[in-house]
Formats: structure tokens, sequence, C-alpha cells
């Protein structure tokens, strides 16, 4: 039947099971708006209050549910207020499709109002990106697009359609999902797009002989990374671990790809990475990373890296094999199906003694008490203990994010929604109502800093609007923590430009929007307010007070060997 390139759009949506998009409405996108009012029972939509929120909020409901998320958004700044989410989705591997409308065509090259070359600007941040100009071809590249997104190693795709496309006509035939990835048109389409959307099936030779080193390894260490989370291997993973009797090191991304509260646990690796995860890596013979890409935060001086261990690399994307560290073997492969093939070819082991050295060491920092002030450990301590044990966490970018990563304890994947490879403040609150939206039986909790939540404090009118229950913990300290930590310990006590000491008053901001707050100094206090917030049934925001210096710990600077800590 014909349908204008708007109702087209909806109904590929619905194809794709989207039941929720997120976004904010323009000119240019006025038709797909228009279109979207007449699916109301179908398509629930969320208005941020800024695009870069509705694109961190797709990015939480992707990762917080595996499905794909949706995210609309006009042309020109509507459009380019989107990079900072989409970058963020693309360097942590979560399927989003961003849907963008341009200027028309007749207006395009023309400097036309809000005009951008926005599939140019995201092409180095996107798997893939499409500027739709003709619109018998628009459900195919949204079919195309969402394939693309979900297949393979997951990330971001953006669609880029021209207004007049939106209003034109065209015949429309559905296409069940279980098709779309047939040897039909799409299938030809995905194919010139050179992308393989197939898993890549692991060689059994190079199976077998990891199978082989495993058996010869007195000292093995397990890394588990975000492709753990992000290929839902969890269980696989957990099996290996106790099969082989490792101790299993956890990457910030890879937080609920395996239990954080398991006693093969040796908690973070890397920059601020537990004492005992990073002199395992610096003891181990035989290190196995599953899903970890060795950023600069993990293997900080790649040459002194695991340096009397046969590293081992197992990953869905080529690209990422020997990119930052040599291995000495790699297995290219989904990590649900590696694990699961070399499950059948171990048995039991034991590492009793490597397992005292490595446990001889802290896996967790410890803290003094607090006086006047709360310490990070304390507050930690006390949410995990009053909010259910499944809660969902969405985190900013800071101290705040390494202490959560640090003490919390991560049952699932999806557990924990943080921008770990672009760093971007402003996303945890976008996040966390992605993940309510998703979650909506969950408890959803925002933790930040004064500094990341200045940056996104306008979504608490999205939260409010729709009655999203979320408790956001600032962790107080009236300075750019991290930024002051390396002001400190590099740079001669040099504050350059950190102190915050400036409005607002958080507890009136929640007010104003109508939300619950709360500033707490104490235990007793924070104790109070955590309580008094899950029993609200409202957004709440509970302003935490720690010192100015306070310190995450432990650190190993940039560079450096990953037992050269600079405080401990």
């Amino acid at each position: 039947m014909q349908m204008t390139g708007a109702k087209i759009l909806m109904e590929c949506l619905l194809e794709q099971g989207v039941d929720t998009v997120f976004g904010y409405p323009g000119g240019t996108i006025l038709n797909v708006y228009d279109e979207l009012y007449n699916y109301g029972g179908k398509i629930r939509h969320i208005l941020t209050a800024h695009e870069q929120g509705a694109s961190h909020a797709a990015d939480g409901y992707a990762r917080s549910t595996g499905k794909v998320g949706v995210c609309f958004a006009t042309s020109g700044p509507g459009c380019t207020n989107l990079t900072t989410g989409i970058a963020t989705a693309y360097m942590d591997s979560s399927p989003v499709v961003f849907v963008t409308c341009n200027v028309s065509e007749n207006l395009i090259g023309k400097d036309s109002f809000q005009e951008v070359d926005i599939t140019g600007i995201t092409m180095p941040i996107t798997k893939c990106n499409y500027m739709v100009r003709d619109v018998n071809k628009l459900a195919d590249i949204v079919r195309e697009a969402f394939a693309i997104a979900r297949g393979g190693r997951p990330g971001p795709v953006l669609i880029d359609i021209v207004k007049n496309v939106t209003a034109e006509t065209a015949e429309f035939t559905p296409l069940p999902r279980e098709e779309h990835a047939s040897e039909g048109r799409l299938g030809a389409l995905i194919k010139r797009a050179s992308h393989d959307l197939k898993l890549p099936e692991p060689d059994m030779g190079d199976v077998e002989k990891l199978a082989a080193m495993i058996r010869e390894s007195k000292k093995p260490l397990l890394i588990c990374g975000g492709g753990v989370v992000r290929g839902r291997a969890h269980e696989e993973f957990l099996k290996l671990a106790e099969k082989i009797d490792s101790p299993v090191a956890i990457t910030v991304m890879g937080a609920g790809g395996f239990r954080g509260r398991n006693p093969l646990t040796t908690g973070m690796i890397g920059m601020h990475g537990s004492q005992a995860s990073n002199m395992a890596v610096d003891a181990c013979d035989l290190l196995i990373a599953v899903g970890c890409r060795f950023s600069d935060r993990v293997a900080l001086d790649p040459k002194t890296f695991a340096a009397q261990a046969k590293i081992v690399q197992i990953d869905i994307d080529r690209a990422e094999i020997n990119k930052n560290v040599q291995t000495d073997h790699h297995i290219i492969g989904d990590a649900k199906r590696v694990l699961e093939l070399l499950d059948g070819m171990l048995t039991q082991q034991d590492h009793s003694e490597w397992k005292k050295y490595v446990f001889s060491f802290k896996t967790e920092t410890e803290y003094d008490e607090g006086g006047s002030t709360l310490t990070p450990k304390q507050i930690s301590d006390v949410i995990a203990r009053i909010c259910p044990q499944d809660t969902i966490v969405a985190t900013d970018v800071g101290q705040h994010q390494m202490w959560v990563a640090q003490h919390f304890h991560y049952d699932y994947p999806g557990q924990l929604l943080t921008s770990g490879g672009f760093g971007t403040m402003g996303f945890g609150l976008g996040a966390a109502i992605g993940a309510k939206v998703g979650n909506p039986e969950k408890t959803v909790i925002h933790v930040t800093g004064d500094g990341s939540f200045r940056m996104n404090c306008n979504e608490l009118a999205t939260e409010q609007y729709y009655n999203l229950p979320i408790i956001t913990f600032i962790y107080n300290n009236q300075t750019l923590g991290m930024v002051r930590q390396w002001q400190t310990l590099i740079y001669n006590g040099h504050y350059s430009q950190t102190t915050l000491d400036r409005g607002p008053d958080f507890v009136k901001l929640a007010e104003a929007y109508g939300l619950g707050g709360k500033r707490v100094c104490t235990v007793p206090e924070l104790e109070d307010a955590v309580r008094e917030a899950l029993a609200s049934g409202r957004g709440y925001v509970i302003d935490c007070a720690i010192e100015m210096d306070e310190m995450v710990r432990p650190m190993v600077p940039g560079g450096g060997r990953i037992t050269q800590f600079l405080v401990d």
C-alpha cells in the first residue's frame, strides 16, 4: 500500500519491536512527529529537556534492556547535540539507532536554515550512517540500520532523512523481522555495505590451543571485559572461572559480567584497580582477556603489562586484536560461543597456592571513618545495604564513577551504566531515565559528582514529568574531584579552575523541579534519606557531603607500570 515516508518509518519501527523512542522535535522532523501522533498507542515517546539527554536515555535503555535504543532529533543544532551521545554509544558498543531529518532536497548544500552535514560529522563515530533522499529506499535502509546496530559488535547507526522524503509516498510491503537478514534484497544491501552481521564462528584449533595453554598454566588470571556484558556471556564466563579456579579481574565496562561478590573476584583492574588485580596481572603466567580491548586505563604501559605472562585475547572484533597489547594467542569470536566450546575441553583445576598469593593483597580500598562529612565507602555501603540488590546504577564520570566501580558489587549485565570509553560527564541522568523507562519494575539510581550533575540536571524535568522515581546521589566535594586529584599528585597543587565554590543549592534545585531532596553529612542522615527516597515513589536528590581532598585509591600514573602505585 502507498504510505508517506513518515508512516513507513513508523511501520518499520513496529517491525523491529520498538515501543519507546526518546527525542526532541523541530522543523525538519515535524512530518515524523505528526505521524507519531497517530501511533500514540503503539510507540511511546519520551520528550527530554535536551537532545543530548535523549541520546543518553536511548543508550541507557539499550544497555539495560539488551534491545536497540531509538532516538529522534531535528536538523542543525538538534542533531549536532546528539554527537556526544553517539560517540558515547560508539566507544562502549551500545546499539542505538539515531533518526534525524535534514532540510528538503532542494535546500541541501545551500547553507539553508538549520542545515548541517550530520552524516559527515558522525561518520567516525557510527558503525554506519545514511542520508535518505529516495522514499522508495527508506524501508530497507531502516531495516538494515537496525540489523547493523545489533549485529556483530553492537554500536550506533544514524539515519538522516531529508524532509521532503518524509512527506512523499511509496509502496510499502511489510517484512517480518525474522526475514530481514535473509538472502533477499536486505541481505544484499547489508553485503554491499560491507557489514558481516553473522557472529564469527571461532576456529576450533585456536580454542584447542587455548585449552592446552590453560592446562599448562600454574598462575592463570582472567579479565572480564565489556564484551562479556554486551554478549550476555556471564554464565559461560562463570563456568570457565570456576572450572580453571582462576582469579578474575574486572574492567569498568565488565562490571556485571562476573559477580562482584564471587570469591574469585580480585576487583577492578587498571589505573584505579585494586592491589590484588594489579599485582596478579604482574605475576600471572597466563592472562586471558575476554571482551577487553586493553585501553590505556587498563594496560597503562603496554610494554610492561603482564610481562611474565602469555597473553590471550578473545574478542568479536578483529580490529581490537594486537591494537594496544601484543598477544601470544587470540581467538576471534563471540565470547559466549568461545567460552561454550572451551568449557567442553577442560577438566576441574586447583590453583589454591596461586589464589593465596593474589588474595594476600587488598581487593578494595579501606577508608577512615568520616568526621563532619561522609567517606565514599560509607555512601556506597549505605546504598548497597538499603537499596534492592538488583538496583540499576547509572553514573557520570569522575571520582564518583571509580568509587562506584570499586565498591559496589554488580550481579548481572546491564546493572552498571557508565561511560567507560568516552568518559562523558552528563551521561548519568539521561541513562538512568532510559533504564527506568525500560525497566520500570527495578530501582534505578543515578550516582554523580557536583561537577557532572551541573551538566545534565536539566533532565530532572523529564524525570518529574514522567514520574520516574530515580534517586540521584551527589558525591559533593565542591570541586572537579578527579582533576583536582591529578593537580594534587602531578601538578604541584596548582588548583586551576577546579574549585566549584558556587551554586546551585541542589536540594532547592530538586524542589524547584517538583522532586524531593535532602543534604546529608553523616551515615544516619544518609540512611534516613535513602529510606525516605525509596518510600516517596518520586524522583529524589540526595546531596552527600564529602571532603574536597578525598582521593580515589589506589592510583597508578598514566603510562606507568601497573604495580607502580602513586597512592595505595
